[in-house]
């Protein structure tokens, strides 16, 4: 119990701790995001975009399967009406799934075995133990559109997974991110590739990147993919992680 309040703890202050991030979050998702709008946060751990989203008077579907960031949430947000906290996974396919859990770094809880393979390999993970493993209901970006409408903004930041949720939406939506991870180059490379053939029938995407948690674009204009995947490549393997920006042209 200690280290799980730990784990949550430290989510927290990661999340709604820093000064100046809700600032900076504020300005970067203004860009997407205008009263009115929906947002998907696939993964919403503790609801630190939730609070940014709605703020901007965007409604909300908050989908996390972790149980204590569950908790979290409805405490948070439990009695906000612009806000639907969905308890599950989102994936490919609809079911269920095993969730390995971080107790003491409940922010790198993943259901990919293979990133985290991947990632326990990079000294910045040295200390990340995945001790215990809980099985979790899955549905779909489809199905969440089917339930909720179509999002302006789609965050996805599940650990290795992002690949697995595009691969469950068939349509492409006005503006996303997804999460890089160096040591985990071909996952961020499949979730490209995917979000490429997505928006191929809708004019194309274009893109930016956001180190770590800065809430800044590293590149002064928006890129085509490939042009992306060259400076992922160059920052490989054990160069900084961060979010990738897709909108549409």
């Amino acid at each position: 119990m200690l280290l799980r309040a730990y784990g949550i703890a430290r989510s927290l202050v990661m999340y709604y701790g820093v000064p100046g991030k809700h600032r900076r979050a504020t300005r970067l998702y203004g860009e997407f995001l205008k009263p009115g709008d929906l947002a998907f946060d696939i993964g919403a751990h503790v609801g630190g975009r939730v609070r940014v989203w709605r703020g901007l008077g965007a409604r909300v579907v908050a989908a996390e399967p972790q149980p204590d960031c569950l908790s979290v949430l409805r405490l948070l947000y439990g009695r906000d009406g612009g806000v639907t906290i969905v308890p599950d996974a989102v994936g490919a396919r609809p079911g269920t799934a095993d969730l390995a859990l971080s107790t003491a770094t409940p922010t790198v809880s993943s259901m990919s075995r293979g990133w985290i393979e991947s990632v326990a390999a990079d000294s910045g993970f040295a200390r990340v133990r995945w001790d215990r493993t809980v099985e979790v209901a899955v549905t779909t970006l489809d199905g969440l559109i089917a339930a909720h409408g179509v999002p302006a903004f789609c965050k996805i930041d599940v650990e290795g997974y992002e690949a697995d949720v595009l691969a469950g939406l068939t349509r492409a939506l006005p503006a996303l991110s997804f999460e890089y991870i160096p040591s985990a180059h071909d996952a961020g490379l499949e979730a490209l590739r995917l979000a490429e053939r997505l928006g191929a029938a809708a004019g194309g995407y274009e893109y930016n990147y956001s180190p770590v948690e800065t809430m800044r674009f590293a590149a002064p204009h928006w890129l085509d993919a490939a042009t992306l995947e060259r400076r992922l490549d160059r920052i490989r393997p054990r160069g900084k992680s961060g979010d990738v920006y897709a909108r549409l042209r």
